[in-house]
């Protein structure tokens, strides 16, 4: 071995020491921020609905988990974070020229189905009214669902609900609403919900249906009880974070759709979150995260300023804590992940 005079040791000692702190300094962050996420995830196993978590980061998938014996590949149902689906669905049948658009009033559309002495309000309601939740027409959700769906008709139970609001006034929940979009798509195109869906979504790498319930003229229920697996409900969620375009570049859906349905258009008194065209509206540690939501914790998450997307599904048997305290533990997961992600944002325009 040729040692090196004092001199140039010394100095070669000083720089291997520079750039073992550059180093250090260099991934300190990252190996904070996996420990922040290992730290998530473990905590995330304590959950008892908690069945399958999957966070993706500019298209690539950096967690995914099953738990209790579940994993992402089977399918499961994401009840009312279909209601996301139905919307995409709405936008590329305006983007078609199917539709005229949002403000296109429903009794046109459905004219058959009208009540004999219908409410003159009805008049007024637009397709935009039923996207936000906004239609005035009494909730069949909650305890209105059991006996809607036992109806011999649910697009004409949905319509002759009494009015509780103006048309475009205060938000009130209801799966009725987004089956009566999946019942316009359905007398607009002759074609079944689910035809268009595997249709117009095909392009998009992993998406798919496996089942859907239908009312019994046959129309695909529009907003909840379908079946897909949680990648499949990432696959969708990226569509919307990569702005309407597949992976490949090939657009499927408007960025001024995208846009226009993540715009609060009125609120949530169940969440407090704003909502627009079948996405919730939030913050969560600073950040912007617009989601779908099902019933029992089904989640879609996307977090456009951490190129992130994220899916939670979970078992609807409710613990003690309930739907909604289920709920708020996995935003508060997410909280966590959005933290741990931050630390490891890679540099800006990626």
């Amino acid at each position: 071995m040729r040692l090196l005079p004092d001199g140039a040791q010394a100095l070669a000692h000083i720089r291997f020491r520079s750039l073992h702190v550059a180093l250090l300094l260099a991934i300190s962050p990252m190996a904070s921020a996996n420990a922040q996420l290992t730290t998530a995830l473990d905590q995330a196993e304590r959950l008892e609905q908690l069945e399958t978590l999957i966070i993706a980061q500019y298209g690539e998938v950096i967690v995914e988990r099953g738990y209790h014996g579940h994993d992402t590949t089977s399918p499961t149902n994401i009840k009312s974070a279909s209601k996301s689906i139905i919307s995409a669905l709405i936008g590329i049948a305006i983007d078609k020229g199917i539709l005229d658009g949002t403000e296109q009033r429903i009794a046109e559309l459905l004219k058959a189905d009208l009540p004999a002495k219908a409410d003159p309000r009805l008049q007024q309601v637009t397709v935009g009214n039923l996207l936000t939740m906004q239609a005035g027409l009494g909730s069949t959700s909650g305890r209105h669902y059991g006996a809607w769906v036992a109806s011999r008709n649910w697009v004409r139970a949905a319509l002759a609900r009494p009015f509780e609001a103006e048309p475009g006034g205060a938000m009130i929940y209801s799966t009725g609403s987004s089956h009566l979009l999946s019942a316009i798509l359905t007398r607009r195109t002759d074609k079944s919900t689910l035809q268009l869906a595997r249709q117009w979504l095909a392009p998009l790498d992993g998406f798919a249906i496996s089942a859907w319930t239908r009312d019994p003229q046959g129309i695909y229920l529009g907003g909840n009880e379908m079946a897909m697996t949680p990648r499949s409900l990432l696959a969708f969620g990226e569509l919307y974070r990569r702005g309407g375009v597949t992976a490949s570049g090939e657009r499927l859906l408007s960025e001024e759709w995208i846009e226009a349905s993540w715009t609060p258009r009125t609120r949530s008194r169940y969440t407090g979150h704003g909502y627009g065209y079948g996405w919730f509206i939030s913050q969560f540690d600073d950040v912007v995260v617009r989601y779908g939501w099902g019933y029992g914790g089904q989640m879609v998450y996307v977090v456009p300023a951490l190129g992130m997307t994220a899916v939670m599904t979970s078992n609807t048997l409710q613990p003690s804590g309930g739907a909604m305290g289920h709920r708020d533990a996995l935003h508060r997961l997410l909280g966590q992940i959005i933290e741990a992600v931050r630390e490891a944002a890679p540099p800006s325009g990626r």
